[in-house]
């Protein structure tokens, strides 16, 4: 059984999206990848998904029209029910932003990029092997 039904890639640059795709591909961690270049998006498709399909989420903060932030806010409040992973992706090496994406229960973790195998052990290593 896989870890995760899907993984979903939030992130306003093309390029590390498919990086990020590549890399997670290699992990065998789902069958299914979605990546969004808007938050507003990725909200709307998570927002109509059965509350038992279980996703890993990578959020970026810094993106027009919605931010990182602003999709927390608007998933917490349209999405209670669900038990996904969030984890933040992001270039910030601003402690303030690690600060605040632990006042949401839904992140369960910060990276800096660029994601490596590594950075996804220290913070799923039940799901990730350390290699």
């Amino acid at each position: 059984m896989l870890a995760f039904d899907s993984i979903v890639l939030i992130d306003d640059d093309p390029i590390n999206n498919l990086i990020n795709k590549r890399l997670l591909g290699r992990l065998n961690l789902c069958d299914e990848m979605a990546e969004f270049l808007e938050a507003k998006d990725a909200l709307e498709r998570i927002r109509k998904l059965d509350n038992e399909k279980k996703l890993l989420i990578f959020l970026d903060i810094n993106m027009p029209v919605m931010n990182g932030w602003d999709f927390l806010d608007q998933y917490e409040m349209l999405c209670p029910e669900r038990q996904d992973i969030i984890l933040m992706l992001s270039s910030s090496i601003d402690y303030q932003d690690r600060k605040k994406s632990r006042t949401f229960e839904a992140v369960k973790g910060f990276i800096e990029k660029p994601l490596t195998n590594q950075k996804l052990f220290e913070i799923l290593p039940e799901y990730v092997k350390n290699e």
